[in-house]
């Protein structure tokens, strides 16, 4: 079976590269870094409370009018599942935010779909991901529904994709490349309004299916029941809960990431209209490098040129639980998996720090420090015009006294680094020897 990395199919158009924002940071961050358009909620009616600075409306108001003035796109999620509180307050809580006009709304409730629909007519809506489009006749059914663009769900693989375009060769499709996977059915998960109380289908999971996991020698009480312990950071250890366990396995233990850079190619040559990168809670670092390798991708196959194996070592360096394709294909062929893996395990890299200022006397920048980093190490920085390498040979402290350590987060030091460099985001290689093969990534 021929992998899919190297061919090189005339893309008919550039899909749109769609980037979280749970900031302003994070917004303009993406922009910088290659996206060309961001989505963002507020928390009252989206799935992400936490870490979420677009409740604050004068915020919203210049996210919004920060992404129309570089010419890009701004979309509103408002994908609640409300109960009845919530939906009476809807329509008067988004008119002032309708006015500032975002380019789309993002929703999954067929009844606030139906209100807007209604009070908005001209206001766009995407279909969320939550809504679990899967089949050609829903797409069809939600575009006479007045929907503009449906998010395909994430358990639909590359040929069951290519066949809804064909079908519905007129409706704008979205998917997920990139970011964190439920465990649930596209998000539809109950974990943590059962541990915690804290429902995910109202903005406020604490990602339970997540949480560090151990599963220990089997403990069957008098009803059969057969117990794991689970100790997530600390917080419940000790507790015990029933593991239930069919043919298909066990559904409590937490999913890898979703990194589908290497179907880029493939899913702009089906048409896809725009692709999604997950997370919103995420720091401003992962919007870059993330909107930074997606961009590149994106520009190699609409040119024609295939992927830079280089890109997944990139992504490799971002804080992960190990990568999977997800269900875009259910068997990797042998030599795509030797591919993937080669390049997986080079060229990873810690973040470390961001480059704030520059002091003009003594040809050095600050840098607030993330994680830590010796003399000796070598460190990439991270800017929109692309990245390059530098190893570390002089540091000095707060105090500006030579030290051998940046020791980690709270502190700052400062490096002989350009003044170009400011706003930059620095990260560690964590294997030197295939830095230089790999060599960095060039923004397009």
């Amino acid at each position: 079976m021929r992998t899919r990395i190297t061919q090189q199919k005339n893309i008919v158009r550039t899909p749109e590269l769609l980037a979280p924002a749970g900031s302003l940071a994070m917004l303009k961050t993406a922009f910088d870094f290659g996206a060309t358009a961001v989505y963002a909620g507020q928390p009252r009616y989206s799935l992400r409370v936490r870490n979420n600075d677009f409740g604050d409306f004068p915020v919203l108001a210049e996210g919004i009018e920060h992404a129309h003035r570089l010419g890009h796109r701004f979309y509103l999620v408002s994908n609640i599942y409300p109960h009845g509180a919530k939906l009476k307050t809807y329509i008067e809580d988004m008119a002032p935010v309708i006015e500032l006009k975002p380019d789309a709304l993002i929703m999954s409730d067929p009844g606030l779909i139906l209100m807007v629909r209604e009070t908005w007519p001209d206001v766009e809506v995407h279909l969320s991901v939550q809504s679990n489009t899967v089949n050609a006749a829903a797409v069809r059914f939600w575009q006479q529904a007045g929907v503009k663009r449906v998010i395909l769900s994430r358990e639909l693989s590359l040929d069951q994709i290519a066949e809804i375009r064909q079908a519905c060769p007129d409706m704008e499709l979205e998917v997920f490349v990139h970011g964190a996977l439920c465990i649930a059915y596209s998000g539809r998960c109950l974990l943590s309004g059962y541990f915690n109380h804290r429902d995910a289908n109202q903005g406020t999971c604490t990602n339970a299916c997540r949480w560090d996991f151990k599963v220990n020698k089997a403990q069957e009480d008098a009803t059969g029941d057969v117990y794991l312990i689970e100790e997530p950071d600390g917080k419940r250890a000790g507790e015990q809960m029933p593991i239930e366990e069919d043919e298909h396995g066990t559904y409590i233990l937490n999913s890898k990431d979703l990194r589908a850079i290497e179907h880029v190619h493939r899913l702009a040559e089906i048409g896809i209209d725009s692709l999604k990168i997950e997370g919103r809670t995420k720091s401003p670092y992962y919007v870059a490098r993330t909107c930074q390798s997606y961009r590149q991708a994106i520009d190699d196959a609409v040119a024609g040129r295939p992927l830079d194996p280089a890109l997944l070592g990139q992504l490799e360096g971002l804080a992960n639980r190990g990568y999977t394709d997800g269900f875009y294909q259910r068997h990797t062929p042998h030599e795509t998996q030797n591919y993937l893996r080669g390049h997986s395990l080079s060229g990873r890299s810690q973040y470390v720090g961001d480059i704030v200022s520059w002091d003009a006397d003594r040809q050095m920048v600050e840098i607030v420090v993330k994680n830590r980093f010796e003399l000796g190490d070598t460190i990439e920085i991270i800017q929109p015009a692309g990245n390059h390498d530098h190893r570390i040979a002089v540091m000095e402290n707060a105090k500006r006294e030579p030290v051998e350590a940046a020791p980690g987060s709270g502190h700052r030091v400062w490096l002989p680094l350009p003044e170009s460099t400011v706003g930059a985001y620095v990260a560690r290689y964590l294997d030197v020897g295939a830095t230089m093969a790999e060599g960095s990534t060039q923004a397009s």
